[in-house]
């Protein structure tokens, strides 16, 4: 029964990471069937990540509230009919209506299912949860493309995903009782390869202003805000630079930033197998490392082929850090108030993922795509720093260093 639990929960990851990158891959298209301008993609994508922070936000209060498994199963319903009424859109405005309740959907199961398994999972689960995720992601443009490459509409798509949506619905509903089981019967013990830190966590404080006074919060929230920033700046840009910057041609390009994807994809999927030797301390200490050396080396002014390896080297670098992050968001500051910070953690990375690549283009935009690599090398010396310095805190409180 945990097995099939497992499945379902991954399954939920899956649904979540597929509509992600298919307004994207469809715009071209959808503009054109309502008289959008280019630009006006950039609005919708802000509106749904709104949605996603307020959701992230509010997601203590929901969860406790509801339950994990209910708010998963009312998050994905949401997100069908969504997706459900992006197929039926008569005009971009509807798009925009409807892009709301698909971001707060995503935020709901994003922080409720991060923090589950955070809670009563081992390492190694979260890493194949996110790994999942980008399956999704990569799932979701190639159903699109296929729909459109065969004549159909990019209506069908959107119809088809969230058909798979409708689906998981049915599962979840039927799975309700074992999320019951699952709280109850799984013992809260996810570092297995960390030693669990005593944080200053005891006092019983559970007000958002308390729980931000807990030492190392602040850091944390700042770390996931530049990770997401660099991620979704080499996935919007990457592209842009390597064309304008070092004169590689556009198809090229495209494939070569679809391999920093897969580098994620792939590292995580790696990461979950690597978590029963190493500590999700020195994971995400390496990850931050190989993901420098790689923006460092999309700095040089070497053959255009090293830009390919950097960009392998940011993605790979990048898979352990956020699942990583997430789950030792308990150990860090203690499973009373993980929910809440799990919240916090997530709206900071979707504000990260929506705010830090708009800025790097219109500065780019009116300058040039050579800022690129120095941006993400600042990014990431800043999550270095930021990381480091909840480690330093970590060990103060436990009186003694430990990987």
């Amino acid at each position: 029964m945990a097995t099939v639990f497992l499945i379902i929960i991954y399954l939920a990851f899956i649904s979540l990471g597929l509509p992600d990158s298919m307004l994207g891959a469809a715009w071209p298209i959808i503009r054109l069937d309502f008289g959008a301008p280019v630009d006006a993609a950039g609005l919708l994508s802000m509106i749904v990540v709104a949605g996603t922070i307020i959701s992230s936000l509010a997601s203590s209060a929901v969860l406790k509230r509801l339950g994990t498994g209910m708010v998963t199963f009312i998050s994905v319903l949401v997100t069908a009919l969504a997706l459900l009424g992006f197929a039926y859109s008569s005009s971009v405005l509807w798009v925009a209506v409807l892009a709301l309740p698909l971001g707060l959907g995503a935020g709901s199961i994003d922080t409720g299912l991060n923090n589950f398994v955070a809670t009563h999972y081992k390492a190694h689960h979260m890493s194949w949860l996110h790994c999942f995720w980008g399956i999704g992601a990569m799932l979701g443009p190639i159903l699109m493309s296929r729909y459109i490459a065969g004549g159909e509409s990019w209506r069908m798509g959107f119809l088809a995903v969230s058909i798979i949506q409708f689906v998981l619905v049915v599962v979840l509903f039927f799975s309700l009782p074992l999320w019951k089981r699952a709280g109850k019967g799984s013992s809260p013990q996810p570092q297995e390869t960390l030693e669990p830190a005593e944080t200053p966590t005891s006092t019983p404080a559970s007000a958002g202003s308390k729980v931000l006074r807990i030492p190392g919060v602040k850091l944390a929230m700042l770390t996931f805000l530049f990770y997401c920033g660099v991620e979704a700046t080499v996935g919007l840009w990457g592209s842009s630079y390597l064309v304008n910057a070092k004169g590689v041609p556009a198809a090229t390009a495209a494939g070569w930033v679809s391999l920093y994807y897969g580098g994620i994809t792939a590292g995580r999927l790696i990461t979950g197998f690597i978590t029963f030797r190493f500590s999700n301390r020195t994971l995400i200490r390496g990850g931050l490392v190989i993901s420098l050396l790689g923006a460092v080396l999309l700095a040089l002014p070497l053959p255009d082929v090293f830009s390919l390896i950097a960009f392998i080297l940011v993605g790979l670098g990048s898979a352990p850090i956020f699942p990583c992050m997430l789950h030792e968001t308990p150990a860090r500051f203690g499973q009373e108030h993980s929910q809440r910070i799990m919240g916090y953690q997530m709206a900071l990375a979707y504000t990260g993922g929506a705010f830090l690549p708009p800025l790097l283009g219109w500065v780019a935009a009116r300058s040039t795509f050579m800022i690129l690599p120095p941006v993400l090398i600042g990014y990431i010396i800043l999550m270095i720093f930021s990381s480091e310095r909840i480690n330093g805190i970590m060990n103060k409180h436990k009186g003694k260093v430990s990987l």
